[in-house]
């Protein structure tokens, strides 16, 4: 007999080693919806079944090191039950979301290398809706790794630069602020304890700034991301390039096994971290593309080279610069850690020539933080304090701005 287990929060798929992915059409006009993940076990046998509304075109492919296998679906809406995340065989770990405009993917993590040993769809029957069906089977490293160099098996191309999410209008004498909200899409970032994500936080505090600052009449902004969508690590960083940022300020949410540690924090770049914890940020912070389902195997020493590129110095100098006028209007508003101004070598802050800042903004493993982060009065008075640490930067640092 098979063994069943729903899984809620997260939904994830297998992928086909040398299997052509089978495709549905749903119907012109209609949105599938994804309402149902279970995982079954028999034998080595894991099985994968995916519910949706409406049949769907599909995409499965397999990813190493570490294991990972990847379904790619058109937009979906997503509506499964709130509950707990759960694994069985082989699967140990999943995530959903939406990968670019116009695709939703699974993430899938593998505890060891896989092949499909079948890959179909099914129609309604017995009160079921729509399923895809992946069973998946336990296979050697070499076999695995061979098996991936087949056409068939080729993952899709990583998502294209996106366009920024809300263009600055560039009239003389504003200046320009790039505001990166953490995480999105099917990466969700830190799960708090009252079930706040990461991910929604940290958009909820970027459109927050947003306001705050284009309400004044001095600043134009760009976003990198105004939706629940995936956006690369260097694609950031081009759009605040793109855009002319003068400044980016990158929001995340941490968490902590001790949950009784709370506060605000500042980071700038560094590749020497300035503690453990430091560094322990950066590199969960810094595997955002991995989490994602993006292959980084290719990547050639000259690219690796860029996209860990150390900034130039006098960014780095401005950086620390706006690092201590964030803290010091931040410390009037929110709790702040007792060493408050960090360094670690986060990606998002390597544009060579953007002063660049991560703003740590709370712990969402701390019942206090989380539910002061979730607080709109709160994102307003954090947002208003960084208005005026802004204010301050421009106008004691004029020599830093671009001609």
């Amino acid at each position: 007999m098979w063994q069943v287990c729903g899984c809620f929060a997260a939904i994830l798929l297998a992928a086909g080693l040398d299997i052509a992915p089978e495709t549905a059409r749903a119907a012109p006009g209609d949105t599938p919806a994804v309402t149902a993940v279970r995982i079954g076990s028999h034998g080595d046998t894991t099985r994968f079944v995916l519910e949706l509304t409406e049949p769907a075109a599909y995409q499965l492919f397999l990813l190493p090191d570490p294991y990972r296998a990847v379904i790619d679906l058109p937009e979906v809406e997503w509506r499964l039950p709130s509950g707990a995340e759960a694994a069985r065989g082989a699967i140990t770990g999943m995530r959903h979301g939406l990968f670019r405009p116009g695709t939703a993917r699974i993430v899938l993590d593998l505890d060891q290398p896989v092949a499909v040993a079948k890959s179909f769809t099914l129609p309604p029957a017995s009160g079921n809706q729509h399923r895809i069906v992946i069973d998946l089977k336990p296979t050697g490293r070499d076999a695995f790794l061979a098996a991936l160099r087949s056409p068939a098996a080729q993952p899709p191309p990583a998502p294209s630069r996106p366009a920024p999410a809300t263009p600055p209008r560039r009239v003389p004498g504003k200046h320009v602020v790039a505001i990166d909200p953490g995480h999105g899409g099917v990466d969700p970032g830190t799960i708090g304890r009252g079930g706040a994500i990461e991910k929604e936080v940290t958009l909820a505090h970027a459109r927050a700034l947003r306001r705050a600052l284009l309400a004044t009449g001095r600043f134009d902004v760009v976003m990198t991301r105004d939706r629940d969508v995936f956006v690369q690590l260097r694609d950031r960083i081009r759009i605040a390039q793109e855009a002319g940022a003068e400044v980016l300020l990158s929001f995340h949410a941490d968490a902590l096994a001790d949950r009784r540690v709370r506060g605000a924090s500042v980071y700038t770049l560094s590749e020497t971290a300035s503690d453990a914890e430091a560094a322990a940020l950066a590199a969960k912070e810094n595997k955002a593309d991995l989490i994602a389902g993006i292959d980084l195997t290719d990547h050639s020493a000259p690219v690796a080279q860029i996209l860990i590129e150390l900034a130039q110095r006098v960014t780095m100098n401005a950086s620390a610069v706006l690092a201590r006028e964030l803290v010091e209007e931040m410390k009037a508003v929110t709790p702040m850690l007792q060493n408050t101004h960090r360094f670690a070598g986060f990606a998002v802050l390597k544009a060579p020539e953007v002063p660049s800042v991560l703003v740590e903004i709370g712990y969402l493993s701390n019942t206090s933080d989380e539910r002061q982060l979730r607080d709109p009065r709160f994102r307003a008075r954090l947002a208003d304090g960084m208005v005026r640490a802004l204010d301050r930067y421009f106008a004691n640092h004029q020599a830093l701005k671009r001609p």
